[in-house]
């Protein structure tokens, strides 16, 4: 391996591109927003098939599961394409990972599905956490790669989805601890404690979240509201889980609930900060 590609340079993306770069590795990266989102360090590409043209591996930080799609079908499609593997850390759904992974195989392309979590903030610190699942010939290959985006990497199956499930089931978790810490801060709150002894209080006690520990102390609480995620991508992300959840035939009571929560605070403030669900919680 001499190079890696990166296609969609977001917030996420944009942070994991240069770690790539940190890390040493040869980067040329695309975004359709223009080369003013390539990391210093990494050349620009015009497109994604040009990406595939330079590049041994390609890595997507895209928004859903028709964007990987489409790019998928660039890079195989791309006419001197070199790639031979595509690292997914996209956060797709298990039925759109295994879509992907089945139209890059026609092409004799190796897929790892590789969603992270931990935020901006993590990515930037090489704390994220790497979900990935896939053949083992292609993880081997590919591990140089996912070395270069974090620290903290978890292989959690053998085919492509499984880590698609793994991280639905966090964000899930995630979205649903945000919610009800909110709720139960405002209820404080209201009752007259001070946010800051509430989550002080909390944190010491068997009601500590990582909303409590985390969301509440370094965004809301400080008014900051920039954890570089937005509601609409949390509200996306339980959709996948509860269209999961309900095609398995699971429980969903909770599920339900809590997208229904993240819905309306999509459709109220969309594309705002996932932690200003306080404010929406407290004055709905």
């Amino acid at each position: 391996m001499t190079a890696v590609g990166f296609v969609g340079l977001g917030n996420m993306g944009a942070a994991l591109a240069a770690n790539l770069v940190g890390s040493g590795l040869t980067v040329v990266a695309h975004d359709a927003a223009g080369p003013e989102r390539c990391p210093k360090g990494a050349a620009h590409a015009r497109d994604a098939a040009q990406v595939a043209e330079r590049t041994d591996v390609v890595v997507f930080s895209l928004p859903d599961g028709a964007a990987s799609e489409q790019v998928a079908r660039e890079i195989a499609g791309a006419p001197g394409r070199r790639a031979a593997h595509v690292v997914d850390t996209s956060t797709i759904g298990v039925a759109a990972a295994r879509t992907v992974a089945e139209l890059l195989a026609e092409s004799g392309i190796g897929y790892v599905d590789a969603p992270v979590s931990g935020g901006v903030a993590g990515a930037r610190a090489r704390t994220l956490a790497v979900m990935y699942a896939g053949p083992d010939d292609a993880c081997e290959y590919v591990e140089p790669v996912l070395a270069g985006l974090s620290d903290r990497r978890h292989r959690v199956g053998d085919r492509p989805g499984l880590a698609q499930a793994l991280k639905l089931a966090n964000n899930f978790l995630s979205a649903t601890a945000l919610a009800a810490a909110s709720e139960a801060v405002a209820f404080g709150v209201a009752a007259g404690l001070d946010m800051g002894t509430m989550l002080t209080v909390l944190n010491a006690a068997s009601g500590r979240s990582a909303a409590t520990a985390d969301k509440f102390p370094e965004h809301v609480l400080t008014g900051r509201y920039a954890s570089g995620f937005t509601n609409s991508l949390m509200s996306k992300d339980v959709r996948l889980y509860l269209r999961s959840v309900r095609e398995q035939g699971g429980p969903s009571a909770v599920g339900a609930v809590t997208a229904s929560i993240w819905e309306r605070f999509a459709d109220a403030e969309p594309g705002a900060d996932f932690t200003r669900i306080y404010p929406f919680v407290r004055h709905p």
